[in-house]
């Protein structure tokens, strides 16, 4: 393994004629002892299959290879693309495909290990971790998303991502990485993760459309958190029914199933969900 400090980056970098683009989130890992704390915390065995997405110089990689039964790397960009492939040219265990991870069709993956690029982190968890038998996922992400993941019983950063990662998956650990340990320096600290699927699933996420469901009303009713419930959900409602139903409707359905009219930052993850079941069934 060759580790690669910021001269090196910038050498190679420089060598393909490419600037980092911040769109792409393309800041690339420096520090040797987080890019061993990653391997260390993914814990993998010559059985895994790992999926990375962005994996740039392939730094990480380069470790992922010699010790995971497959890697599947999936890179936007064409050029670190085709330098990836020269790269790897020997190794028969990995699978390095050109595409947007969101339009892109998946191989079959246990684990996820990756630095997430901070624009589409919430349509990435959507895609890769919301869902049944979802992947382990060890993880670089920008402090702000992964503070907005660990939830205490003060919601008051509570959110959409919130919401939705705490409906599926378990935070296991969560480590603060300088944003001095890439190049480009990103504005602010990143966190390292580790997180796991939930063993159990509410039902109601196991299908494709009550998921997507939900989803779509934890988005439409976010955007009104500060405001209580009766009033978020006909916001929502009034934004995407011909004929939404009335506040008067909305607070009884609540109240005939025990909860109270609150602000939604009073209301818990699994509420979340419970209301969400009422109202696809009376939507229906």
């Amino acid at each position: 393994m060759s580790f690669m400090n910021r001269t090196e980056v910038k050498l190679i970098l420089n060598q393909l004629k490419i600037t980092p683009r911040k769109n792409l989130g393309q800041h690339f890992l420096i520090n040797n002892n987080i890019l061993h704390k990653i391997i260390s915390l993914s814990e993998i065995s010559k059985g895994d299959e790992i999926l990375e997405i962005g994996p740039g110089l392939g730094v990480l990689t380069e470790i992922l290879v010699e010790k995971a039964k497959k890697v599947i790397a999936i890179e936007i960009d064409p050029y670190l693309c085709t330098y990836l492939k020269d790269k790897f040219f020997d190794y028969k265990n990995i699978e390095i495909i050109h595409g947007d991870i969101l339009k892109a069709e998946i191989p079959f993956h246990n684990k996820v290990v990756s630095n997430i690029p901070y624009k589409i982190t919430g349509p990435i968890f959507e895609k890769i971790f919301y869902k049944k038998d979802a992947p382990q996922g060890i993880l670089i992400l920008e402090k702000s998303i992964a503070d907005r993941l660990f939830l205490n019983k003060n919601y008051k950063n509570i959110s959409r991502i919130s919401i939705g990662f705490n409906s599926f998956m378990n935070l296991i650990s969560k480590t603060t990485v300088s944003r001095n340990c890439f190049y480009p320096i990103p504005k602010v600290d990143q966190n390292l993760v580790k997180i796991i699927p939930k063993s159990d699933l509410n039902p109601f996420l196991l299908e494709t459309n009550t998921k997507n469901y939900f989803l779509r009303f934890i988005a439409g009713i976010m955007p009104y958190k500060n405001k209580q419930m009766v009033n978020a959900i006909n916001l929502y409602f009034k934004s995407c029914m011909k004929q939404p139903l009335l506040k008067t409707e909305i607070l009884k359905i609540l109240q005939e199933n025990k909860f109270e009219n609150n602000k939604l930052l009073d209301f818990s993850i699994e509420d979340y969900l419970e209301i969400c079941k009422l109202f696809y069934t009376y939507t229906k």
